[in-house]
């Protein structure tokens, strides 16, 4: 989980590679109608993301037997809980880092509908995990590599 930027993708293919799970982007269940708002910089609304929440959701139902590995911003509680409706215990690596280091990373990103204009305002909706939330926090100045390997430490002792 993690703000546009925090390296989502490249770490959760790294994870779900070294774990031997299934792993899917949740960006792939995005309306066409929402990755033109976020492309054009306008931030999603809840109403915008509870179809594709339910979608996420629905893929970790799916592979509840076998486990599974999501790349998917998960900014607040309450998008946490619909996800966790799935009905399987979930944990969560939050990729975390300050801003500059965030919006650096998206201006060299390319080719992705999230740009630095979405920033401001996923950092405004984040809310770090809760104490009685399953998973741990990572700073994304760690190369992917390092991010997998305390994850599977954290993951291993939780």
């Amino acid at each position: 989980m993690g703000v546009a930027g925090s390296g989502k993708s490249t770490v959760a293919a790294l994870l779900a590679e070294r774990l031997r799970l299934p792993w899917i982007d949740a960006d792939v269940f995005h309306s066409p109608t929402n990755v033109a708002r976020m492309a054009a910089g306008m931030p999603l609304r809840d109403a915008d993301r509870e179809p594709w929440l339910a979608a996420v959701a629905e893929w970790i139902a799916a592979h509840a037997d076998t486990g599974c590995v999501v790349a998917c911003s998960a900014l607040t509680r309450g998008y946490r809980d619909r996800l966790r409706e799935a009905g399987t215990p979930l944990w969560f690596l939050h990729l975390c880092g300050d801003r500059a280091v965030l919006a650096e990373r998206l201006r060299r990103r390319q080719g992705h509908f999230a740009t630095v204009a979405l920033l401001d305002s996923q950092l405004a909706t984040l809310e770090h995990l809760g104490v009685d939330e399953q998973g741990t926090e990572i700073d994304v100045r760690l190369d992917p590599a390092s991010i997998v390997r305390a994850a599977t430490e954290r993951l291993a002792v939780s």
